[in-house]
């Protein structure tokens, strides 16, 4: 029942959100998308997420290394 309760209440923010109709044009690009920008930004942040998972990769095997070595 916990579990099922915890489930609940991560996923309702997400179906609230989903929820929201924006009420413009899908096809009128605005912000970001208009100028082109939003590539930069999902560059930024993949190279920024692939940078935190290869640190964490390495710093797992460097600690398998110690243990190991113990």
């Amino acid at each position: 029942m916990k579990k099922l309760l915890i489930t609940l209440f991560i996923l309702l923010p997400a179906l609230w959100a989903s929820a929201q109709e924006n009420g413009t044009n899908p096809d009128q690009a605005t912000g970001l998308r208009a100028d082109g920008k939003i590539y930069v930004v999902l560059a930024v942040a993949i190279t920024i997420l692939l940078g935190l998972i290869i640190y964490v990769i390495r710093l797992d095997r460097k600690i398998s290394k110690l243990e190991k070595g113990q």
